[in-house]
């Protein structure tokens, strides 16, 4: 059986070539039978101790998991109808079976049993952290529930797995289905000529003539980046503004979704006994309340306003006395803002760009983690869901294996956007002595090189790229055996962005750009007087990049905190009013596309990304003070921070590291937003 469907082996790493949309449903069925025979007997044991509860449940559960992991995975990234349906229809069974074991009283009272046996006094920290975790989910869960109430949580929990998969996928869809065909190439003067050969290579595919345009970023942004022809930029922005909402078909409108979702995520909070579901959600993260994180945010803002006007008023009058735009419009803001980056500072994105190729970049940011870490990454064979996808195996520089590596770059149909680091597997200890080595796997969405030359890189895609291996060495680089706090499981969630933040930094660190740079056409690494300026730009418009993050994040707490409705788009409009940030078209559906905190793990979180930064701009300051790449100050953020993954408080393994709380100083000074 395990030979005849791929997702039943677990002998190595998912075969992900081989396996079907035909393969999900016999292989979850097999699985969940496991599960739950594993489960009836936890059930029944009169005296549980962690080798005869915890380990067997685990491992029926990890297998399980695993196997589900792949199948969303697959639907993410090489979606088709037969997939997506296949995945669509397990759903319910899976949330029905998750919600069913976070219900669990008998498994509820052996592990408070366990926290309160002679046992728990010899345990080590890692398992009182499982054990304490554990105990926090089945309250969560609403074990400690009523019949009827519980009843009420599995239906409002099936609904929303339901509901927040469609608003992914609606996002998806809206994203896939636009493209605009473009026969006459003066129409897209100014646009640079790898993306108009993209573009080029794109309307082939399709047995068209001239150019195709998409929403997909490689293809959207440079058209609002460069492209000189005003109204085409207006086209492709209306179009990306209003995906998933009224104006398309009407199967894929986000808009009732959102409320949908809203309600029954507070519905389910009151029935935990929350004032709000945004209070429930930070029972698991470092913030300990709502008014907490929105005095963070709104100071944050009111800190960086100043400078977001001071951007703005200087964008409007470039835009008009230098290109004669008079009524500067969101259409025009990207635009503007990389002519005057041109002017100011007498360089280009395209220009800068030509020199991060993607080989070099790789090949620079394995150099990296070799330096700090003493680590290798080592190309190797494996199962891949895609010709374009890269495997690596980690080790160490005796040569033993640490973990394994998928990279996925590039963008496709099919693909839902953005960037993420996902696990394939957690670090854990083995019933036989030995450990499970933990793999991840990264995807992005850059443009793929054309014409026989590598993908360039723009530098703002090498930081995506850095920030998501961030996430990875989190992952791979834990030395916790227990699996439920290995890697980046069981890290309060406002924290989990520590090591993604800050390894951005070393995208702008002088000492690093020689190994990741070389010009695709004359091998030559970036110049000094270029970075330089791309130094002196680095915080060109950071006020209003810093205002949008904060309206993005008090825009979901609050959401989240109103228990009454969500009125998404009104509050959207009422944030930018009250940080005067700059306006947005009626049409404009922002909350439609807002995938982080509708289908992703972000809701009453995407604060994190801020609270984060605070604590990623301090700890890289320890390496500004010894030395960027001091392989010995490394050697600390790996032992104190990466590699104790969630076996203890992110504060403790903060201070740990820094030898103090953490201060704003840093990040209001790497965003030049003090003075």
């Amino acid at each position: 059986m395990t030979q005849a469907n791929p997702l039943l082996d677990f002998s190595g790493l998912p075969r992900y070539a081989e396996i079907r949309p035909e393969h999900v449903t016999p292989a979850l069925d097999e699985l969940l039978a496991r599960a739950d025979a594993a489960i009836k007997a936890a059930e029944t044991l009169t005296n549980p101790t962690w080798d005869t509860f915890v380990l067997p449940a685990e491992e029926a559960l990890e297998q399980l998991g695993r196997a589900w992991g792949t199948v969303a995975h697959l639907e993410s990234v090489v979606n088709t109808p037969e997939l997506r349906e296949a995945y669509n229809s397990n759903i319910p069974r899976m949330s029905n079976f998750f919600t069913d074991l976070g219900q669990n009283e008998a498994l509820y009272a052996h592990y408070k049993a366990l926290a309160e046996s002679a046992e728990f006094a010899g345990y080590s920290d890692e398992r009182k952290m499982v054990l304490s975790h554990a105990i926090r989910g089945f309250r969560l869960s609403g074990a400690e529930l009523a019949p009827a109430q519980k009843a009420q949580y599995k239906e409002i929990a099936e609904k929303l797995s339901d509901l927040t998969t469609r608003f992914s996928q609606n996002v998806l869809d809206a994203t896939d289905e636009f493209a605009l065909y473009i026969d006459d190439a003066a129409e897209l003067d100014g646009v640079p000529a790898d993306n108009l050969a993209a573009a080029r290579a794109a309307a082939e595919a399709d047995g068209k003539p001239g150019y195709k345009l998409t929403l997909k970023m490689p293809s959207y942004f440079p058209v609002m980046q460069y492209a000189n022809n005003r109204a085409l930029r207006e086209k492709i922005y209306h179009a990306y503004a209003t995906r998933a909402a009224e104006f398309g078909k009407s199967e894929w409108n986000n808009t009732p979704l959102i409320d949908e979702i809203h309600n029954l995520r507070q519905q389910a909070a009151a029935l935990l006994g929350f004032e709000s579901y945004a209070a429930e959600s930070l029972e698991t993260k470092m913030a300990t309340s709502p008014a907490e994180v929105l005095a963070f945010l709104r100071d944050l803002g009111q800190r960086a306003r100043p400078y977001m006007q001071a951007d703005r008023a200087e964008l409007s009058a470039f835009a008009k006395d230098t290109l004669g735009i008079d009524d500067m419009q969101p259409w025009d803001q990207a635009f503007a803002a990389e002519k005057l980056r041109e002017q100011r500072y007498a360089f280009s994105e395209q220009e800068v760009k030509q020199y991060f190729t993607e080989p070099t970049v790789i090949s620079g940011l394995f150099h990296l983690v070799e330096t700090l870490y003493g680590l290798q990454f080592v190309p190797a064979e494996a199962p891949v869901w895609h010709k374009d996808v890269r495997y690596y195996e980690l080790r160490n520089k005796d040569g033993s294996l640490v973990g394994g590596l998928y990279m996925d770059m590039y963008a496709r149909e099919g693909k839902q956007g953005g960037a993420w680091m996902n696990e394939v597997r957690s670090r854990h200890a083995l019933a036989d002595g030995g450990i499970q080595t933990p793999v991840a796997l990264i995807v992005c969405n850059f443009a793929e090189g054309v014409d026989g030359k590598p993908a360039l890189l723009p530098h703002d895609d090498v930081i995506t790229l850095f920030h998501e291996t961030g996430h990875a060495l989190h992952h791979l680089l834990t030395e916790v055996d227990e699996r439920d706090v290995s890697g980046i499981n069981g890290v309060e969630w406002d924290a989990v962005e520590l090591p993604s933040q800050f390894m951005e930094n070393f995208c702008w660190e002088w000492q690093l750009l020689p190994q990741l740079t070389r010009h695709v056409d004359t091998g030559e690494p970036l110049p000094r007087e270029l970075f330089d300026k791309m130094l002196a730009a680095k915080n060109f418009m950071s006020g209003s990049q810093m205002i949008r993050q904060v309206v993005f994040s008090i825009f979901d707490m609050e959401l989240h905190v109103d228990t009454t409705g969500p009125q998404a788009l009104q509050r959207y409009f009422q944030l930018l009013e009250e940080f005067d940030a700059p306006r947005v078209p009626e049409y404009h559906r922002f909350p439609n596309s807002f995938s982080h905190i509708f289908a992703g793990g972000y809701s009453a979180g995407y604060y994190s990304y801020k609270w984060a930064e605070v604590l990623s701009a301090d700890a890289y300051a320890a390496f500004e003070e010894t030395g960027v790449l001091s392989a010995e100050t490394g050697a600390r953020f790996r032992k104190e921070i990466l590699a104790r993954g969630g076996s203890r408080p992110a504060l403790e393994s903060f201070i740990a590291f820094r030898g103090r709380a953490p201060s704003n100083d840093a990040l209001l000074r790497h965003n030049g937003l003090q003075g």
